[in-house]
């Protein structure tokens, strides 16, 4: 069983979309299904199969969360921040353009939030290093070379 890396937010985060997926949108489509199945023949019935189609999408994204919630490894906000780790916060200079990132476990990764995967190319290539080093980032068309600004 792999572990899936998590900070302590991001698993609240699920456990909490898990528990509204339960509480609130189960019996609601439970609901969509019962009133669907008294329109009668249901070969000809678009809410019916709509309703059953939304149940299945539930359905599967509780298994996925409480799969990933079962496999959760919360990554440490206590750490020697010396060098990249998983979990701190990145700043850095990237051929003139200044940016910084949280790294987290890909469950959690949203680029457009500054929240990258640290599987991505430019978390593999920051994890381990210290402030100040500069970094060669492999992108689609190249490199770019990225300098560690501070780790936090």
């Amino acid at each position: 069983m792999s572990e899936i890396l998590l900070t302590k937010d991001g698993l609240e985060r699920l456990k909490a979309e898990l528990v509204d997926l339960k509480e609130n949108k189960r019996p609601i489509i439970i609901q969509r299904i019962k009133t669907a199945k008294e329109f009668g023949d249901l070969s000809e019935n678009s809410e019916y199969d709509d309703a059953k189609n939304e149940q299945s999408f539930i359905e599967g994204k509780i298994q996925e969360l409480e799969n990933t919630i079962k496999k959760a490894k919360i990554i440490s906000n206590h750490h020697d921040t010396s060098q990249v780790s998983v979990g701190d916060k990145v700043c850095v200079d990237c051929d003139g353009d200044k940016m910084c990132y949280e790294i987290v476990g890909s469950a959690e990764s949203d680029p457009v939030g500054g929240k990258i995967s640290s599987e991505s190319p430019i978390a593999i290539s920051l994890l381990g290093k210290k402030k100040g080093e500069t970094v060669v980032v492999p992108i689609p068309d190249g490199t770019m070379k990225c300098k560690i600004l501070d780790i936090k």
